[in-house]
């Protein structure tokens, strides 16, 4: 899974000035042409942002990150003014509608513009600067070796065997980071001065007032779901570690203690797939999508217009055009562009794209449904008002794509000509566990990258103690310690996309989880029977229906109600998830019996 995506400022809410009166009483008439201005001036701002946005993305240069920098310095101030502005219309009888409309220009926003314009564009200057960082990252080893930028060095942790050349890159890529920590203290001051202007306490109460319920109600949500599903991670991470102390031997990977961050195959330990070799179940295997792709010789197009046929196959319409002309789907050779992969409104219609350096890989297969689903939600939401042009909220933008990519079986590979035969029925364990190494390992990782920032805008987390707080988090949720000493001169975090660019993170733990109870609910509309791993909804007009017409809500409703109008529950539930690999949780409990779990 990539964790990516919707671009962290301009796909929120920004908006514009615009007069209102400074005196006398407030009216409904004033708040609803105080909207009705806002929207039809800001949609304008947006995609002049938007595409400033794009072409520093994918032509990073002094010169773009001045033109996107600046773009983002005048959202900033004109988005913090006009949220102040609200304030006007706080406790005046409104229809719920308009209430709802103030409140999203308030509250659903990943960053407010301090009051002073200097100040403002300072905070933008920074944000682009600490996202060119990020994007423009490569570790040089010196003594006539090449470079090596992020894309090459995953390919290490994803393949590599050696314990020396994992270290090497793990450790290469960090030193990309610490040139930001700097900045990042900085952002942190403005950001929290910005958030207060707005009646916060700081940046991060910000975020968590965003969910249609009280923040301390959102964070005891958090507590209630990791509870439903810490059991499952904590059991997939006792048998995991075993499997590397005999892979490594217990003087690299202790018995009973955390699991070393960077023999986990990936950069940042947050999915596991790619060490399924060495903790494969046995038994017969499934599926080895990556194999088939390079067999068959799937190009990064083919790939795209595979995930684009199934939500056709569901009744959505089919990508205009322009996608195909203006999307990227491989890495240039000629220019840095930032790789991460992330989905795009360019005028909040119908530019619709993708940016992606893709790889003929079972990873970057799930990821393109990921991103299309962010795709099609656009799509679906395009007629509503300006600002429900979003999700529920940030976890629904993230779990459509994902929800369908779990209807990603054997069957349906054989349906779509991938593979010709179906593997065995006993084969289904290899299945699970591929899909547990992504899924179930995400989820502590889901919750530390905000849990670490809402401490560090809260000034618990000192900037001080930014490394130290990182990974004391680190090791409460996931059992992960860093490979070798780590200090005060590092900056671990900001070797993370979504910290240098300041995207909110909690979305992608919500999705986790929510992606497997629309699953569930879509299976039954579908008429599925059987386990629910084994389900898959392609060519289902009923469970198509039902998806178009929550996704075309957009933001117009809380989120409880499209959650209601999805699977007839008013809360996010975990259940599902546990459902959905219990045949995996069964065999971990055998394998695990008489072991000490835990770290």
């Amino acid at each position: 899974m990539t964790l990516d995506a919707v671009r962290p400022f301009l796909l929120m809410l920004l908006a514009t000035t615009m007069p209102v009166a400074a005196s006398g009483a407030p009216t409904p008439e004033e708040a609803a042409r105080f909207v009705a201005d806002a929207e039809a001036r800001l949609l304008a701002a947006w995609i002049r942002a938007e595409r400033a946005a794009w072409v520093q993305a994918n032509f990073i240069t002094e010169d773009t990150q001045a033109i996107a920098a600046e773009a983002q310095a005048e959202l900033l101030r004109l988005t913090g003014d006009l949220a102040r502005r609200t304030a006007r219309f706080d406790g005046l009888e409104l229809p719920a509608e308009l209430r709802r409309k103030l409140t999203r220009i308030k509250l659903s926003l990943p960053l407010a513009a301090p009051p002073d314009p200097e100040a403002a564009t300072e905070l933008a200057r920074i944000g682009s600067r600490l996202e060119a960082t990020y994007g423009k990252g490569r570790w040089c080893p010196g003594e006539g070796r090449d470079c090596l930028d992020l894309g090459q060095l995953s390919r290490i942790l994803a393949t590599s065997r050696k314990p020396d050349e994992l270290l090497e890159a793990w450790t290469g890529w960090r030193t990309i980071s610490p040139p930001m920590r700097p900045d990042y203290r900085r952002f942190v001051e403005l950001g929290n001065e910005g958030a207060r202007a707005l009646g916060f306490a700081d940046l991060g109460a910000m975020w968590r007032a965003g969910y249609d319920m009280p923040p301390d109600a959102f964070a005891a949500e958090l507590d209630r779901l990791w509870n439903q599903v810490r059991p499952l991670y904590e059991k997939l991470h006792c048998f995991v570690r075993r499997r590397l102390v005999e892979t490594y031997g217990s003087e690299v990977v202790p018995a009973d203690g955390p699991i070393p961050a960077h023999l986990l195959g990936n950069m940042w330990a947050q999915e596991w797939g790619n060490i399924y070799d060495l903790v494969a179940p046995g038994g017969p295997e499934g599926v080895d999508l990556t194999a088939i792709l390079e067999q068959r010789g799937v190009t990064p197009r083919g790939m795209v217009e595979i995930a684009e046929r199934f939500f056709t196959s569901l009744g959505f319409e089919p990508l205009p055009e322009t996608f195909w002309k203006r999307s990227l789907f491989v890495k240039p050779a000629d220019r840095d562009v930032v790789c991460h992969a992330s989905a795009w409104a360019i005028d909040f219609s119908d530019d619709l794209r993708i940016k992606m350096c893709i790889e003929p890989t079972a990873e970057d297969f799930v990821t393109i449904h990921h991103e299309l689903g962010h795709v099609f939600y656009f799509q679906a939401y395009r007629d509503q008002d300006p600002l429900f042009r979003a999700g529920a909220n940030d976890g629904f933008h993230e779990a459509v794509g994902d929800t369908v990519a779990l209807s990603v079986t054997p069957a349906y590979l054989r349906r779509i000509g991938l593979i010709d035969e179906l593997p065995p029925d006993d084969a289904a364990l290899s299945g699970l566990m591929r899909r547990a190494l992504d899924k179930i390992a995400f989820l502590p990782f889901g919750l530390v990258i905000d849990s670490w920032r809402w401490k560090v805008f809260s000034g618990e987390i000192p900037p001080e103690r930014y490394n130290a707080g990182w990974w004391e988090l680190r090791r409460k949720y996931q059992g992960i310690a860093p490979p070798v000493p780590r200090s005060e001169r590092d900056f671990d975090p900001g070797a993370k996309y979504h910290v240098p660019a300041n995207t909110p993170y909690t979305r992608y733990f919500l999705a986790a989880v929510l992606q497997f109870q629309a699953h569930r609910a879509l299976c039954r509309v579908a008429g599925h029977e059987g386990p629910l791993h084994t389900c898959s909804i392609h060519g289902s007009e009923e469970a198509g229906r039902r998806l178009r017409r929550v996704l075309a809500m957009g933001a117009s409703r809380p989120w409880q109600d499209a959650l209601f109008e999805l699977t007839g529950e008013r809360r996010i539930d975990a259940s599902a998830l546990v459902e959905y690999f219990a045949p995996l949780e069964r065999w971990l409990d055998e394998r695990n019996a008489g072991r000490r779990c835990g770290w």
